[in-house]
């Protein structure tokens, strides 16, 4: 008031400030007078004196931001009070992250939030902070216009984002490989499936869990512990153990060992033998589940993916977007199958370094080339002899395996030698007593498979 000096907040003027704001944003404290900001024919409730200024001293600059809750949570009935998260640096503890919890507490009672994530700086390669004027800004756009949004988005999920993220040409290509990756490992499942219609349909070809074979029991134990990693993972806001599960899982677990070692059976099987059908339902089971997972950052891969592969009638086909997530099984009904060739796979790594060695002597060329030997003695004898020379010689990709039980207690002693027989034309396999079709050798299992 002009007049007496005494400040007026009441009811009145905050309502018509408030409406006011509605009306013309907050400049309008600014541009118009005090008399026009206050009711008509308003009189100073201390002395009804009719004069009045306007306080320009700012009274809390975080004050705006700190009651956003109120001015928007619940405002629009799309949101809900309180948030389930707020997201900034990690210096808003002091500020907006404060401020918001000092004016909901004052007038709620509680936090405007359930959980707050903090994040670091985005910095150049060298760790130093990105200026225009320094030339080591990197621009999203940019990264976008090269790389694709999928690659960024994968960059996010790929940093500890608590702490200041690094980003750089050559970080961004490092990640293009991972991606490639992770979309090359779709492909080829896709590849192995067909398109919609085309090949394997999943409500018709479907091989019950107890009929698989167990490499493909052990494929989907994998499966489920990616599953539980990765949705622990995005509940604690972890990203980058979600890409870090999945890119391993994508290099590993399948184009390494499951893709590479049951190529024979989607190939050279007949196309609705229940070796391939079961390789094709495991397949299809990696990568339903796969996509999913992937979702949350690979939007546009996910989609690319979900919009071309064979479907349940239970899958919501317009986007990936509309389906659960996979869930874990608990009771992991495959785990001592997965112990077991996790177990093998140990010990194949030693007879893959053998069948390198015969390769770069000349011995061999391709592994199918080989026999392999393996001698062993103790519980190494009998857990190899436990899968049978057949199973062995797949999972090793080579033509024949032999087991010799030695006296050693617990040794293993890998030989390789150049395999019996004759190459088959149709699965390239060598092998004894292949017959002779129009001057194409023929081994005994694909005579078998072409019903000759």
């Amino acid at each position: 008031c002009s007049d007496c000096g005494k400040y007026i907040i009441n009811d009145e003027t905050i309502g018509a400030v408030s409406a006011l704001f509605r009306e013309k944003g907050s400049n309008a404290w600014y541009d118009m007078s005090a008399e026009e900001i206050l009711p008509s024919g308003f009189a100073c409730p201390w002395c009804g004196g009719k004069g009045f200024t306007k306080e320009k001293d700012i009274m809390d600059v975080w004050f705006d931001s700190g009651s956003s809750h109120a001015a928007v949570l619940e405002e629009r009935p799309e949101l809900k009070f309180p948030a389930d998260v707020y997201l900034e640096g990690g210096d808003q503890y002091r500020g907006w992250f404060q401020s918001s919890m000092l004016t909901s507490i004052a007038t709620r009672g509680v936090a405007p939030y359930k959980k707050i994530i903090t994040h670091g700086w985005t910095v150049d390669g060298n760790g130093k902070a990105m200026h225009k004027s320094a030339g080591n800004a990197v621009s999203p756009q940019e990264i976008i216009d090269t790389y694709g949004a999928d690659i960024l988005r994968l960059w996010v999920s790929s940093v500890e984002f608590t702490v200041d993220a690094r980003i750089s040409k050559e970080i961004l290509k490092q990640l293009s490989e991972v991606y490639r990756k992770i979309r090359n490992t779709a492909r080829i499942l896709m590849g192995n499936l067909g398109s919609a219609g085309t090949d394997f349909d999943p409500e018709r070809d479907m091989v019950p869990a107890e009929r698989l074979p167990e490499l493909d029991k052990w494929a989907l134990a994998r499966l489920n512990k990616l599953v539980k990693e990765v949705r622990d993972a995005y509940e604690a806001c972890q990203f980058h153990i979600v890409y870090h599960a999945i890119s391993n899982f994508c290099t590993t677990e399948m184009s390494k060992l499951y893709i590479d070692i049951s190529k024979d059976r989607t190939y050279v099987d007949t196309k609705d033998g229940e070796g391939r059908r079961a390789a094709q339902t495991t397949m299809y089971t990696v990568l339903s589940a796969l996509t999913r997972l992937i979702s949350p950052i690979l939007a546009f891969t996910s989609e690319e993916i979900w919009q071309t592969m064979p479907h349940l009638p239970s899958d919501d086909t317009r986007s990936v977007l509309l389906n659960e997530m996979p869930a874990y099984d608990e009771s992991e009904p495959f785990a001592e199958i997965e112990r077991k060739y996790n177990a093998l796979f140990e010990l194949r790594d030693t007879v893959l370094s053998a069948l390198e060695v015969a390769r770069t002597s000349g011995m061999i060329g391709k592994s199918l080339e080989a026999k392999v030997e393996l001698t062993a003695g103790g519980g190494k004898y009998d857990f190899l002899s436990g899968f049978g020379t057949d199973e062995l010689s797949d999972v090793f990709i080579v033509s024949q395996t032999e087991l010799v039980k030695s006296e050693s207690p617990d040794g293993l002693d890998v030989k390789v030698y150049p395999a019996d027989g004759d190459k088959c034309s149709r699965c390239w396999k060598h092998s004894v007593g292949a017959i002779y079709i129009d001057g194409e050798h023929i081994c005994p299992r694909c005579k078998k498979i072409l019903g000759l």
